[in-house]
């Protein structure tokens, strides 16, 4: 029968015979604060690790190789290496993507002395052609979480000011944005093209098409430019492009495709799924919606999410009761619905943060158990897995922070010691198996544990931020009564009033009033009521997931 299909019957009662259960003696009960802090000092030194060997090494150029202890920038020699070239652009990548991880960590002193680096050192006028997604992400959301850390009147992570600012890194931010603006012009659809040189625009050989995610998920630091610079032109454009893309999705399914030609609308790529493509299109959905207020955003994503269960997800009903195989999100053919292939992506492991935000945390327990337990069969999360075959299709790990935000996020919700218990295993495999001599470093194939020369930028400003926070209970982030989102990069924003209102209600595309505009207190009663799955407390310290459905997804990636 399918793998798992009696896992429902005879389930033990919760917590019955404690102890009696390998799943329950691994996980349950409590977690000592004085491991905790110990981990949260590993993850900083980790952090540090891989920050100092960077600036020892690497600095001023953009990625530094782990192995070689060198810095590398853009392939000039081969402008067709968009894996190097989408992301280096000459502009101390590394440097600014690390940013607030600083200041989430609480050091003041490295904090100033980088942004005083950035200020004297980087500038974007460079014959680099980068991807417009990219460099919003690791670099605009960085530039611009920095500077509102910086003029943040109540400082919440210690003292983070700089002497004499000027707002010289919402400059920055504004010039590299002014230098992405390009891209939307000279589209039919609306939606940008994928790449720009920071000094002379489109290339004039560019590709007509794009993917979903790299031009859907640009509002988030787009609208924050331009709440804070009173300039509505780029909030605008990256408006456009969101509701292009939604109006072309299909009439029978609701759903997006992956790849799409700018000019025509037409989907080249019409494969729908969670990954790679699509992820953070759904993620800035919601992400603007607590940002801005802008009902129409919550609206899209409320479709969206709808019509992601009605034809992405497979599985029994609900995750922690019931017959069947565990809940999976799979990839479909955005016109009917049926399935493309076996695979899931590693990027799909952000969903249960996701979904966490939006209250549908059951869900997310089961889905982040499943990529948890693919971890553990590896120590890493391969690039790609057959679900069916039960092995990588595409096996290389970049060092992506997915699975820890996933995990961080649930902690937040749940309280649940269980995912303390997984942060330990994600940060010992990320010692044993990547550590190189200066440096971290992608593992070129998860089973043969094989080392790549690379260190992305996102392991620090994503995966050792979010290990650290969840073994930081005390962190700002979670004191000080600031409220905070992340980027899709993690950068930390404070949800604040002034973002809430823009000055241009009326020019933005799609918007006839400002009726529609949603007040902070809409968005509690939206996330905290109805649609909010509450984990009952006496679950508070036994396992998320009953341990024999977690014996029927172990069993199903092979760990068994």
């Amino acid at each position: 029968g399918p793998p798992g299909a009696a896992a429902g019957r005879g389930a033990r009662l919760w917590g019955a015979a404690a102890g009696g259960d390998e799943y329950e003696r691994r996980y349950s009960g409590a977690f000592p604060p004085q491991l905790r802090a110990r981990l949260r000092d590993a993850a900083r030194g980790m952090f540090v690790f891989g920050y100092d060997s960077y600036m020892e090494h690497a600095f001023p150029r953009d990625e530094l190789d782990p192995l070689h202890c060198r810095g590398r920038g853009p392939d000039r020699r081969d402008p067709s290496n968009l894996n190097i070239n989408d992301v280096l652009g000459n502009y101390s990548l590394t440097l600014i993507d690390a940013l607030d991880t600083l200041a989430v960590m609480g050091n003041s002193s490295e904090f100033q002395k980088a942004v005083k680096l950035v200020i004297d050192t980087v500038s974007f006028d460079k014959d680099s052609t980068v991807q417009v997604f990219e460099a919003t992400i690791r670099v605009l959301g960085s530039l611009l979480s920095a500077h509102i850390i910086i003029t943040d009147t109540k400082q919440p992570f210690g003292d983070m000011t700089i002497k004499d600012y000027d707002n010289e890194l919402l400059h920055l931010a504004h010039d590299l944005a002014v230098r992405l603006l390009p891209a939307f012009e000279n589209t039919k659809t609306g939606i940008p093209y994928p790449r720009v040189n920071l000094k002379k625009g489109v290339p004039p050989d560019s590709h007509n098409e794009t993917c979903t995610a790299g031009a859907g998920s640009l509002l988030v630091e787009f609208g924050i430019l331009s709440r804070l610079l009173g300039d509505s032109t780029f909030e605008w454009v990256a408006r456009r492009a969101v509701n292009a893309l939604w109006s072309l999705r299909s009439n029978n399914t609701g759903l997006l495709g992956n790849v799409v030609n700018i000019q025509t609308g037409h989907w080249v790529g019409k494969q729908s799924g969670l990954g790679a493509g699509s992820d953070s299109f759904y993620e800035y959905l919601l992400k603007s919606y607590i940002l801005f207020g802008e009902k129409e955003d919550l609206e899209m994503f409320n479709a969206a999410y709808q019509n992601i269960q009605n034809h992405l997800r497979r599985g029994r009903e609900a995750c922690n009761e019931g017959e069947g195989d565990p809940p999976l999100y799979v990839n479909v053919n955005m016109y009917t619905g049926q399935l493309m292939n076996t695979w899931i992506d590693s990027l799909q492991a952000f969903f249960p943060g996701l979904q966490v935000l939006i209250g549908d945390v059951e869900d997310a327990i089961c889905l982040h158990a499943f990529y948890y337990a693919i971890w553990k069969r590896y120590g890493a999360l391969p690039e790609r897995y057959n679900w069916q075959l039960q092995a990588p299709d595409v096996p290389f790990y970049p060092l992506r922070p997915e699975l820890v935000e996933s995990t961080y996020l649930l902690y937040q919700a749940t309280k649940n010691p269980f995912y303390l218990h997984v942060g330990m295993d994600i940060l010992q495999s990320l010692e044993k198996y990547t550590k190189a001599k200066c440096g971290y470093a992608t593992l070129h194939h998860v089973v043969e544990k094989t080392k790549e020369d690379r260190m992305e930028s996102f392991f620090l400003s994503e995966t050792c931020k979010y290990l650290y926070l969840l073994f930081d209970e005390e962190n700002p982030v979670h004191k000080s009564g600031n409220k905070f989102m992340f980027t899709t990069e993690g950068h930390v924003v404070s949800v604040d009033e002034r973002f809430r209102s823009s000055l241009w209600e009326d020019i933005l595309p799609g918007e006839e009033n400002s009726a529609h505009k949603a007040k902070p207190t809409e968005l509690k009663a939206a996330n905290f009521s109805s649609n909010c799955n509450r984990v009952p407390d006496e679950r508070r310290y036994l396992l998320p997931l009953k341990s024999n459905y977690m014996r029927q997804i172990d069993r199903m990636v092979g760990l068994i």
